[in-house]
């Protein structure tokens, strides 16, 4: 079976784009892996980790929100933000997540901006522990 083909695009630019032999990435709801004949999908993202792995290498990224479509052997992930895991650090996403966690959250709005910069230090931070 031919390879899948891998595309990773946020509003700035093509992050990546490759043949794999698997992807797995964060739904919103959970994660879910995708092998070369799957059938075709849209899902929306999370906040987590996305794996390509292609070639006996694992390529890590972050990824924060958006969409992903699988289509004839082709994965398009599109998502606000997109970082190769080897350029998180750990002491930085923890800094992140304290600071999320000290925002105020006295109105609904102020709550929900808190809690989705909770979740997303939250994500970063288990990406980078697992790159370290």
């Amino acid at each position: 079976m031919p390879p899948l083909q891998c595309i990773v695009v946020t509003p700035e630019r093509t992050v990546c784009e490759e043949l794999a032999a698997f992807v797995a990435l964060s739904l919103y709801d959970g994660e879910i892996g995708i092998g070369p004949g799957r059938t075709p999908m849209i899902g929306r993202l999370g906040n987590g980790e996305l794996r390509i792995s292609a070639a006996g290498k694992t390529h890590r990224f972050y990824i924060e929100g958006g969409f992903v479509e699988v289509l004839d052997n082709v994965v398009s992930v599109l998502t606000s933000r997109a970082i190769p895991a080897e350029q998180l650090d750990e002491a930085v996403a923890k800094e992140q997540l304290a600071a999320a966690r000290a925002r105020p959250a006295n109105t609904p709005e102020l709550m929900t901006l808190r809690d989705r910069a909770v979740n997303q230090s939250r994500a970063q931070l288990r990406v980078a522990r697992r790159v370290s």
